[in-house]
């Protein structure tokens, strides 16, 4: 019994002498608990920044293009087959989809990197019709284009700002070019998000 008494003792001391060293600091910072919370919002807010960075870059580097054109109209020139290049094909392809992919390329994401615009549509990157309601659609996201004729999306860009019932676009291979467009968002078919 003397042994246990000891051994509580001797733990207490531990604990007081611990207390007397790190109680202050733990008082004045709050308690673990607090500190792990902090430390969870800070790693948040870290992510989002850095999300709201390749937002910005993004619709940077593709409004630095507005004005490409196609050498001939037949889906070349160097820029273009730069674009397409990004995405493994040569000139002579339709382009909307390597633009978009090569722009996220440029801002340092390694997705989307495809040339069809249907693939860069998967349900898990895709809003619902609430969230596009809500107006939850932001800058630097892909915006598609459906085709009756062909039963699928046939043309992709990037959203630059929303205004309202409308987009500011930012898209290649319209009018053989590059260019910004305000496009109404009834006649958007899809939004994909690549960053969240």
């Amino acid at each position: 019994m003397a042994t246990m008494h000891s051994l509580f003792f001797g733990v207490l001391f531990v604990a007081v002498l611990a207390i007397a060293r790190f109680g202050n600091r733990a008082v004045k910072q709050g308690t673990f608990e607090n500190q792990s919370r902090a430390m969870a919002v800070n790693s948040t807010t870290i992510h989002h920044n850095r999300i709201e960075n390749f937002r910005e870059r993004i619709v940077a580097i593709a409004a630095k293009e507005i004005g490409v054109r196609e050498a001939t109209d037949n889906n070349d020139g160097p820029r273009v087959e730069e674009y397409l290049a990004y995405t493994d094909l040569g000139k002579g392809y339709a382009w909307c989809a390597a633009f978009v992919s090569w722009c996220y390329g440029k801002a340092g994401r390694d997705a989307p990197r495809n040339a069809w615009s249907p693939a860069l549509f998967p349900n898990v990157r895709c809003y619902t019709k609430e969230q596009i309601q809500r107006e939850a659609v932001r800058p630097a996201e892909l915006f598609g284009i459906y085709s009756q004729r062909l039963g699928r999306i046939n043309h992709v860009g990037i959203v630059r700002k929303l205004e309202g019932r409308y987009i500011l676009t930012v898209e290649g291979n319209v009018a053989n070019r590059v260019l910004s467009k305000r496009r109404a968002l009834a006649t958007v078919y899809a939004f994909s998000n690549w960053l969240d």
